[in-house]
């Protein structure tokens, strides 16, 4: 069957096409998620419809449209519960209506992490175990599990995915979510530009002359010596590491997989997280494995295209 998949990102809106787990036309658009989501919509709908049209096919000959969001969701309504810095409008909108009044077809709508993990479990670096953990280093730090073969919702939607708001620095900074010293607020994209300002080497750094403070650059000016680049990725793998031994700790896996656009640098940082996570984590049971996620940019749109898949008989 096929199917529309948006991975709506604090920085890029990825979109496809897929049959089952394969992508068959696919487009991002700037996030602008300081915005909003309601400006995106009318966007998110006629990149729908290039797509389709790329590949010669009505949005009618689609079962569904799957959204993969960065917040806790109730899966029954459809309806996104909070907001965490990102799309402060989103819990008040109607995303079923719209799928249905914009696109003419049902909504199916998940965390953006755990369609990730379901995407990795089933196609990509998860097949072969049924526990595991994702965490996504990128924009936000998102997380999801897979206990005994089953993706964790909880009754109210939020089992395994807020893992970045973990506390990892007890009195840290003070976190979108109200919390001081969560994960997320400690070492992710949006707040390294802050990190880095307020960090007492940033006026003698290079990192001034950035005209985009990213982990990129961090981790590019920290093999050069910056001594505040250096400090900043230190602090990062550090907290990294205390969210991966925390999620360890809570669901028991036997495989980490770690995604989101920070591990394309993973050749800085990868085997000195990984260290730190092993040297940490109880596991009398034997050696964790940490791996790089294998479904890139497509981890959340194929988790999609499985949701709406497993969902199918309920869909109007």
């Amino acid at each position: 069957m096929m199917t529309l998949a948006a991975d709506i990102g604090g920085t890029r809106i990825k979109l496809a096409v897929l049959e089952n787990n394969e992508v068959l036309a696919q487009d991002s658009l700037d996030a602008h998620s300081q915005q909003g989501l309601a400006p995106q919509l009318p966007a998110i709908a006629k990149a729908f419809e290039r797509l389709c049209g790329q590949i010669g096919i009505n949005r009618n000959d689609c079962r569904a449209v799957c959204i993969a969001f960065p917040s806790l969701i109730d899966s029954e309504t459809g309806r996104v519960l909070a907001a965490y810095g990102k799309y402060s409008d989103a819990p008040r909108l109607d995303l079923p209506r719209w799928a249905r009044e914009e696109l003419a077809l049902p909504l199916v709508i998940d965390n953006d992490a755990r369609l990730a993990l379901l995407g990795e479990w089933r196609a990509g670096a998860g097949v072969g175990s049924d526990d595991l953990v994702m965490v996504t280093l990128g924009t936000g730090l998102g997380t999801a599990a897979v206990v005994q073969g089953n993706l964790l919702r909880g009754r109210h939607g939020q089992a395994g995915v807020l893992g970045g708001h973990l506390t990892v620095q007890m009195r840290g900074t003070l976190c979108t979510c109200g919390n001081r010293g969560c994960a997320e607020a400690e070492a992710s994209t949006a707040v390294l530009p802050r990190l880095a300002a307020e960090h007492p080497q940033f006026a003698t750094s290079t990192l001034q002359q950035c005209g985009v403070i990213d982990y990129a650059a961090v981790l590019q000016l920290a093999r050069r010596g910056d001594a505040c680049a250096q400090a900043l990725r230190a602090k990062s793998i550090e907290t990294w590491a205390a969210l991966i031994v925390n999620l360890v700790h809570a669901y028991d896996p036997e495989r980490v997989i770690l995604g989101g656009g920070i591990m394309a640098g993973e050749a800085d940082f990868l085997r000195e997280l990984k260290d730190q996570v092993l040297s940490h984590a109880h596991t009398p049971w034997g050696r964790l494995q940490i791996i790089r996620a294998q479904l890139g940019d497509t981890a959340a749109l194929i988790g999609a295209s499985l949701l709406a898949k497993t969902a199918a008989s309920k869909l109007q």
